[in-house]
């Protein structure tokens, strides 16, 4: 919520919603007033701050978007009121003919009859709006137009490119400060730069949203496979794998194919039989459950993997890490009977506390509810959902979560799991999903204690969300210098001089010999060049290994955090980087 100015010394809270929206219009007649011939589209608020979409003839420019930000100080500083009225279908078309706004008129025309069509009116602009808006212009304060970019009208690469105008608005100067000092120092986190940088990973033009993995990124993936492993294995899970090409009968019982194909890469056999790359791992789960008869004796039953899928993002939408096209889902599922919803949902909400408090991180809990295109009967939906609350108002506190209305998988409501990182910044992660669904679709059974048959109840759960996606934000919240454990160089070795060169390599066959994962540079260069290029690599731990050293029989330490830290028997040494290695 933001505290806002009133007339006569009053003051309101207003959603941040609100005040962006509100703002965003404040930008389109700026736009309106600078560029008279631009056709205005839609103009939301977002998950921080707002965008505005226009049809011009030539991309905006940074002189340009300083202007529109300069115009839009005047409109604030005008104090303009803001005022609502509704106008019928032909009322409505006919004012935005008017105006000129082909965009507005197609909106008006796809309304559903008998839908209020509202407008929104701040001095010569008038914008088709359901609202709500700030009582008048002078009620936003601090201002910031971050970028522009294309983007296609209604996302639809057939549609024509529109230019997109991001911003951000603050009842604060020093708010807005804050939030532009986060996105500078967010700017040097970026994963995708650091990735470079740090050797771990990059995209290449020839498998777009596919990242290829250097063996440093490589070897991150694997200790925190390694690490997630051990997790599960010690409460019960049982990890399994399965095919990357699935039929689409599977598909189809799953609903994946009704709800989800053009995600889908869907591709055809030598039979002529359509087949699609798996984008989610629950039918193999529920393939490998039925692979032999349950009993109620054998549930809860955890099945967990790390399979890849595909998913075909399309490919404005792709970003580093954060959205990619294949990825290992840190995925589990969990098949259970009705009475053991508590518990289940319970010990993974505990699982996820142990993973995230190996990072330090902090998360909140978010239920989101049954959407618009969900799958099977209502009374299930409101039965899972009823689990879900309960659950949560243990765990949480009653109303001390929040609910995501509509968000929810076509087959079940959610838990979703946001994380904050060390800029503030918010983060979807993981989900867990409660589904009477699939099992329906597939019938599955189990043999209950009365000797009967009936259908365990399936728990979705990726805690992660996926090993890619993870390692992007921790890339950006360590910033690229990574704990100790997780480093895929803890050590680099460095000579001064040739002379030191055997010492270095024994040295380093010793580090090697203890586990520890350690390079060895004994290149023919000055010391202070070795250092500074270990610093860049952020590498935890220099030993400089000089004369002195090689006589003493000891290791100069140099440390990423503390700088040079001295002299330091080798075996000390191998024990202090073994006790900063342990995650238990």
């Amino acid at each position: 919520m933001f505290k806002i100015k009133l007339g006569g010394g009053k003051t309101a809270e207003v959603e941040e919603s609100m005040y962006w929206h509100t703002t965003s219009h404040i930008m389109a007649q700026a736009v309106k007033r600078l560029f008279p011939d631009a056709k205005i589209t839609i103009g939301p608020s977002i998950e921080k701050g707002f965008y505005y979409d226009f049809d011009v003839e030539k991309p905006f420019s940074e002189d340009d978007l300083r202007k529109i930000e300069e115009e839009m100080k005047k409109i604030i500083k005008e104090n303009l009121p803001i005022e609502r009225f509704e106008l019928s279908r032909e009322e409505a078309i006919k004012l935005m003919k008017e105006h000129d706004e082909p965009y507005k008129v197609e909106l008006i025309e796809e309304l559903p009859e008998g839908e209020v069509i509202s407008f929104y009116k701040q001095g010569e602009y008038t914008d088709l709006c359901r609202g709500p808006h700030l009582p008048s212009t002078g009620c936003v304060k601090a201002i910031k137009l971050l970028n522009s970019s294309g983007a296609y009208w209604r996302g639809d690469e057939n549609n024509k490119m529109l230019q997109r105008i991001y911003g951000i608005s603050f009842p604060k100067q020093s708010e807005l400060d804050e939030y532009i000092n986060m996105i500078e120092e967010a700017k040097k986190r970026d994963h995708r730069k650091l990735g470079k940088e740090l050797d771990l990973f990059f995209f290449d033009e020839t498998a777009p949203g596919m990242a290829y993995w250097l063996p440093k990124g490589f070897t991150m993936m694997n200790i925190l496979i390694d690490m997630w492993r051990k997790i599960h294995k010690a409460n019960g899970y049982q990890e399994f794998s399965g095919p990357q090409l699935n039929s689409s009968t599977l598909w189809k019982t799953s609903g994946h194919w009704d709800h989800y194909k053009e995600d889908m890469f869907v591709l055809t056999d030598s039979d002529g039989n359509e087949q699609a790359l798996k984008p989610m791992n629950c039918p193999n789960a529920i393939k490998v459950y039925q692979s032999k008869l349950r009993s109620y004796k054998d549930l809860p039953l955890r099945f967990n993997d790390i399979d890849v899928i595909h998913r075909n993002e399309k490919s404005g939408q792709l970003n580093g890490l954060f959205r990619v096209r294949m990825f290992r889902q840190d995925d589990a599922h969990n098949f259970i009977c009705e009475d053991q919803i508590g518990s289940e949902i319970k010990n993974i909400i505990s699982i996820a506390k142990e993973l995230y408090g190996i990072f330090g991180l902090d998360f909140e809990l978010t239920l989101s509810t049954r959407p618009d295109d969900y799958m099977g009967e209502l009374a299930l939906w409101d039965k899972a959902e009823a689990n879900l609350r309960e659950v949560l108002d243990e765990i949480c506190g009653k109303d001390n979560y929040r609910i995501n209305e509509g968000d929810g998988a076509f087959y079940g409501p959610k838990i979703d799991i946001k994380m904050k990182d060390c800029l503030g910044r918010e983060w979807q992660m993981g989900t867990v999903q409660v589904d009477f669904q699939l099992p329906l679709r597939f019938n599955m059974s189990y043999i209950d204690k009365d000797g009967e048959k009936k259908t365990p109840i399936l728990i979705h759960r990726a805690l992660f969300g996926s090993f890619e996606r993870f390692i992007g934000i921790i890339t950006e919240h360590y910033a690229g210098k990574f704990p100790v454990w997780l480093a895929p160089i803890q050590v680099k070795v460095m000579s001064i001089s040739e002379h030191q060169k055997d010492y270095a390599n024994k040295v380093t066959k010793i580090l090697e010999d203890a586990g520890i994962r350690v390079e060895l540079d004994e290149r023919e260069e000055k010391i202070g060049y070795k250092i500074r290029e270990a610093q860049l690599q952020k590498i935890p731990y220099m030993l400089i290994l000089g004369e002195k050293e090689v006589t003493e029989g000891n290791v100069g330490v140099r440390s990423r955090e503390a700088g040079d830290i001295g002299a330091m028997d080798l075996d000390k040494f191998i024990q202090k980087v073994k006790e900063e290695s342990k995650i238990f």
